[in-house]
């Protein structure tokens, strides 16, 4: 939270019942997820909801992908992080993002984890989560 300009002085009596110049104060806020505050004296709170659609899996395929996916990030999050690595953690976000929100990934977004999928070879293939995510990504791309 920072103080931003201060606009002109504004006028008002003192306690002694003086008239003073004081300067108003105000604070800008960026961006403020499930909180609601108040700053200053004599405030008014107002706090937004925002309703995020949860569609969940729309059939098995996409259950069984996003269990994958999830498995992979966990495994992943053991090795030191690469530009491989991180690529992929951000493709396997975004799929489980998706679906999610969405009930499924798109073809494209799936392409895109196949490749970073890919990219990542050695490393996932190691693993059987990479290959859960592997024969999930083949089952509904059909290849």
């Amino acid at each position: 939270m920072t103080p931003g300009p201060t606009p002109g002085p504004t006028s008002g009596p003192s306690p002694d019942g003086q008239q003073s110049q004081q300067p108003q104060r105000t604070v800008h806020i960026g961006s403020v997820t499930g909180s609601a505050f108040a700053v200053g004296d004599h405030n008014t709170v107002t706090q937004h909801q925002h309703q995020h659609q949860h569609a969940g899996p729309a059939d098995e395929a996409q259950a069984e992908l996003l269990r994958a996916v999830r498995e992979l990030r966990a495994d992943l999050a053991r090795f030191t992080a690469s530009d491989t690595t991180e690529v992929l953690d951000a493709e396997l976000v975004s799929v489980a993002d998706e679906i999610e929100t969405a009930g499924g990934a798109a073809p494209g977004r799936l392409a895109r984890l196949q490749q970073a999928l890919t990219t990542a070879g050695t490393l996932t293939g190691t693993l059987a989560s990479g290959v859960a995510v592997a024969e999930a990504l083949r089952a509904l791309l059909g290849g």
